[in-house]
C-alpha cells in the first residue's frame, strides 16, 4: 500500500499515484513491457492472483518488474508529507525521502526505542513504558537468557557425541590397517611408504630454521613444554601417525646414539650444523626429521625424526 494522498502538502502529480491503492507510489516499481509504475506490494499482491497489467491487461510477471526510474523517484522525494504521528503530536512536515530517519528519531513515535529509567536499563518501545514491570522484565530476560544456554549445552553435547563416535570410527579403522598390515606383508608396505610420502609433502610446507645456539638445547624438557610444542604441530597439521613418536623423541632417552649423552653430544657438536632442521611456529623448537637428514650418520638421525627444544638461539 502506498501514502494516503491527505498527508501531502499540496497537490500531487497522478503519474505518482499508484493505479491499485490510489495513494502515492511507496517502493516503487514499473513493468518492463507496459512501463506503468506501483507500488511493489501492490503488484506483487496483484499479479499473484491475474497476471495482467491492471492498466492495459498487458501479461507481466514479477520478473519483469525493475526499479522506477530515477527521475520518477526523485519526484517522489521531493514530496512533502506529514509525519505518521500526526495524531500523537507531532507537527512536522517532511521531505518523503526523509521520512524514515525522522520516524526513527521522532519524540511523539509511540514505538520509538527509549531507556527504562525505573531500574532496569532495558530498552523498550515508548507506547509500553506504563505497562512495563521492571523485575518481571528482568526475570523473563533471565530465563531467556537460560534456555540458550540450555540451548547450547544440548549442541555442545550432540556435538562431543558426535566427535566421540568420529574418534571411535577412526579408531576401529586403524585397528582395521593394523590386522591388514599384520596379515599381508605388501599393505603394510604399501601403507608404510604412503605414510612416509605424507612426512615428506607435510615437512615440504614448513620453514627452514637456523640454531644459532646449540648449546641452549633442552635435553629433559617438562610434561608442560611437551604438551605446548604437541599441540603446535598439531595445529600445523603434523601427520597424525607421527606427531606422538616426533614427541617422544624430544627427551634424550629417546636420541639417536650421537646425542643420548652429554659426552657424546659434545664429540658430535661438529655435525650438528648439517642438520636440515625446521621451524615449529612461535616456539624456541625445531623438528629434525628423516626425511630431510638422509645425508646424516644414523647415530645423528632417528625415524620418524625428532623435536629439539631449546631455551634461545632459533632464528
Amino acid at each position: 500500500m502506498g501514502f494516503d494522498l491527505e498527508r501531502f502538502q499540496g497537490d500531487v502529480d497522478e503519474e505518482l499515484v499508484c493505479p491499485i491503492c490510489s495513494s502515492v507510489l511507496e517502493d516503487p516499481v514499473q513493468a518492463l513491457v507496459c512501463e506503468h509504475a506501483f507500488c511493489r506490494n501492490c503488484i506483487q499482491e496483484w499479479i499473484s492472483r491475474q497476471p495482467i497489467c491492471p492498466l492495459d491487461r498487458t501479461p507481466i510477471t514479477g520478473t519483469q518488474l525493475r526499479p522506477a526510474p530515477r527521475i520518477l523517484r526523485n519526484l517522489l522525494a521531493r514530496l512533502c508529507i506529514n509525519c505518521d504521528n500526526l495524531a500523537h503530536g507531532c507537527q512536522a512536515i517532511i521531505k518523503l525521502d526523509s521520512l524514515g530517519t525522522h520516524l526513527e528519531e521522532c519524540e511523539f513515535n509511540p514505538k520509538r526505542l527509549i531507556p527504562c529509567e525505573q531500574g532496569c536499563s532495558l530498552i523498550i518501545p515508548k507506547d509500553e513504558i506504563k505497562n512495563h514491570n521492571c523485575v518481571r522484565e528482568l526475570m523473563n530476560l533471565i530465563q531467556s537468557q537460560r534456555q540458550k544456554l540450555s540451548d547450547m549445552k544440548r549442541e555442545l553435547s550432540e556435538q562431543q557425541f558426535q566427535l566421540n563416535e568420529q574418534k571411535r570410527e577412526i579408531q576401529l579403522l586403524k585397528e582395521f590397517m593394523k590386522a591388514i598390515r599384520i596379515s599381508n606383508p605388501l599393505m603394510k608396505t604399501i601403507a608404510d611408504q604412503m605414510e612416509r610420502d605424507e612426512v615428506v609433502r607435510w615437512s615440504g610446507t614448513l620453514p627452514r630454521a637456523r640454531v644459532t645456539r646449540w648449546g641452549g638445547m633442552i635435553s629433559t624438557p617438562d610434561e608442560l613444554l611437551q604438551t605446548l610444542i604437541k599441540r603446535t604441530l598439531s595445529e600445523i597439521n603434523c601427520p597424525s601417525h607421527v606427531i606422538n613418536e616426533l614427541m617422544e623423541n624430544c627427551h634424550e632417552r629417546k636420541w639417536p646414539p650421537g646425542l643420548n649423552s652429554l659426552e657424546t653430544r659434545q664429540n658430535s657438536r661438529r655435525l650438528y650444523e648439517n642438520y636440515i632442521c625446521k621451524r615449529i611456529p612461535g616456539k624456541q623448537a625445531v623438528l629434525v626429521l628423516q626425511c630431510d637428514n638422509t645425508h646424516m650418520p644414523e647415530d645423528m638421525i632417528v625415524e620418524p625424526g625428532l623435536v629439539m627444544i631449546f631455551a634461545h638461539g632459533i632464528e
